[in-house]
């Protein structure tokens, strides 16, 4: 007696390809090639750099910038001013980011990524050359609102990699931003000032002695160049299909992501989205009055309860704060996110956050080398744990919307992030200088008032990552 016919083997499923895609293109090389994309993260990487520089580079220097150009009537009112100097390259970029999402979602990521960065090298430059305080807020105002960089990036660090892979390409973004957001004070610190500061190569009347913050500003726009080159080898991963042809191919089931035509939804009806975007928008409010205060707290008077440090001091803390977190980015945080999962570890890092500010306010009692070594170690370790967060927070956004809308998913998250990053600088100005002038309270005096609002930031993020708030995105249950 014969046996029974097996059952014939399931086919495999077909998938659809588009011959001239770009997108396309990405995922056949995602299907045939498991390996890294090194390439593609390679650029990310540098354009990422160049591009967050200018963020934060005039912090070290905003103090004696508003000096220069003399529109604070005491000494205690600058942190006031620079408070709003601060916040103007949010504000423009709040207002811009989720067009420049939309557009990236509809010409490509490419475009919009070349465009960013020839807007760093013209307005950066343009706010160098600033000589009074309305020329300074308005250039920084262009240059956050034509800078739309943050949206595609992310979305394009995220298709360019295999799903298990997708840890280490948002991980590239942030630790290129991080690493921006911290080198950059470094560059302003070292450069702002030349003709004091080296006075053996500049003097007073050349041009880097009538515009003292030109030079680092020059010396950020000539790196956005040199990435705005790097452009030209930069693939494009938007999928493009109209009146292209089609081509099915049978593939195994894999890992990489394929592109569906699916109806879109509402993405401020997605709250696995929203309230991944809030959290992200805390802690970047929180991240960037850190940022602000520790740059004026560390260069202030310590008759005002800081430490009296130049602007060259400074830089070489942030320094090395940005050596400690390339370190840690490339070797740990992968490790850290496979062991504890993306939720986990953005909790803990939120938690261990606390106690390092907490202690800030008492390193005034302190001086020499000890102050050296607990100052450098407490930068190093807040910089890891907020970065940490950072990419935790990116990539539930990221997997909460399908290919077709994360360029607009990104866009919303920069919009929110933007607008509580340009709150956090005028905000921490103002306390800043409300604080310096009561040195002598009963309750929190002087600078232990400014760390214990930015821990009370901390904890209402480390809150919203808790249910019922944060809603898990299917790609983590």
């Amino acid at each position: 007696m014969s046996e029974a016919a097996s059952p014939a083997p399931t086919p495999a499923p077909a998938k659809t390809y588009y011959d001239g895609c770009p997108g396309c293109a990405i995922e056949r090389r995602k299907e045939s090639s498991k390996g890294i994309p090194y390439r593609e993260l390679s650029f990310v990487g540098i354009t990422t750099f160049v591009s967050s520089l200018p963020i934060t580079s005039l912090f070290p220097f905003l103090y004696f910038m508003i000096q220069d150009l003399h529109v604070a009537q005491r000494e205690e009112d600058i942190g006031f001013y620079a408070g709003f100097l601060g916040a103007s390259y949010m504000v423009g970029r709040a207002f811009a980011s989720i067009f420049w999402g939309m557009v990236a979602d509809r010409i490509g990521r490419k475009p919009v990524i070349a465009l960013s960065l020839l807007s760093t090298i013209v307005f950066n430059t343009l706010f160098g050359l600033s000589v009074k305080y309305w020329m300074a807020i308005t250039t920084r105002l262009l240059l956050g609102s034509l800078n739309g960089f943050l949206a595609p990036i992310k979305a394009y660090c995220i298709e360019v990699c295999r799903d298990e892979q997708q840890a280490l390409g948002m991980s590239t973004v942030n630790t290129a931003w991080g690493l921006g957001l911290i080198i950059g004070p470094a560059i302003g610190g070292y450069l702002a000032q030349p003709a004091k500061q080296y006075p053996h190569i500049f003097n007073d009347k050349s041009t880097f002695g009538r515009f003292p913050y030109l030079l680092p500003c020059l010396c950020i726009s000539t790196l956005a160049i040199l990435a705005l080159i790097s452009c030209i080898w930069l693939p494009e991963t938007l999928h493009k299909h109209t009146n292209l042809q089609k081509v099915v191919e049978t593939a195994e089931p894999c890992t990489a992501q394929e592109h569906t035509e699916s109806p879109k939804k509402s993405l401020l009806k997605n709250w696995p989205l929203m309230s991944s975007i809030i959290t992200y928008s805390v802690f970047s409010l929180h991240d960037t009055a850190y940022s602000e205060i520790f740059s004026l707290w560390t260069v202030s008077d310590r008759k005002y309860g800081g430490l009296s440090f130049s602007s060259k001091d400074v830089g070489q803390v942030l320094t090395v704060a940005g050596a400690c977190l390339l370190v840690y980015q490339l070797f740990v945080y992968r490790w850290l996110d496979k062991i504890l999962g993306t939720i986990n570890s953005t909790r803990i890092a939120s938690a261990l956050s606390i106690p390092i500010i907490a202690a800030y306010p008492f390193m005034t009692h302190l001086s020499g080398i000890r102050l050296g070594v607990v100052l450098y170690i407490a930068a190093m370790f807040k910089s890891s744990l907020a970065i940490t967060r950072v990419s935790g927070t990116s990539l539930l956004q990221n997997n909460a919307v399908p290919q077709g809308q994360r360029g607009a998913a990104n866009g919303i998250a920069t919009t929110f992030m933007s607008l509580f990053k340009s709150v956090a600088p005028a905000g921490a100005g103002i306390i800043f200088s409300w604080a310096q002038k009561r040195q002598h309270a009963a309750f929190f005096p002087g600078d232990q008032m400014v760390f214990l609002l930015l821990n009370l930031t901390e904890v209402f993020g480390l809150i919203l990552t808790f249910k019922p708030f944060l809603a898990v995105p299917e790609h983590y249950k």
